[in-house]
């Protein structure tokens, strides 16, 4: 059976029997061929995060631990809330990880949205 390799810009021409290989022939190999990437519309074009929001009222600060995508606000502003109660969920890395309170107070602000990217320590409400 003859394989050709490329390795390197050159092209090996491989002869390969069932005891033994036998290197035909080394090229040059061709420049791969430009792709034509068809242009979107600036209405289809991805949109990029925004930058972070920054938290403007005065409080404790609720971080991102990790960067992921948050899949729910479970929270309003102006509500109470318990130390330990879910605020948020966020996704990272296939796994749903639930943002709680650390202490008791009243939600001041929320910074994050559903399905917002997120980066490590970003603020996501202030308590």
């Amino acid at each position: 059976m003859k394989y050709i390799i490329t390795l390197n810009g050159k092209n090996y021409e491989v002869d390969v029997s069932e005891s033994e290989a036998e290197l035909v022939a080394v090229t040059e190999a061709a420049a791969p061929a430009p792709v034509a990437v068809p242009a979107t519309p600036a209405a289809e074009a991805p949109k990029a995060n925004a930058a972070p929001q920054v938290a403007t009222q005065p409080g404790e600060k609720i971080l991102a631990p990790m960067p992921g995508t948050i899949l729910s606000v479970n929270v309003a502003a102006g509500e109470s809330v318990k130390a330990g109660q879910v605020l948020a969920v966020l996704e990272a890395m296939k796994m749903e990880n639930e943002i709680a309170a650390p202490q008791d107070g009243t939600v001041r602000q929320i910074l994050a949205q559903k399905g917002a990217s997120v980066n490590t320590g970003d603020v996501l409400l202030v308590i």
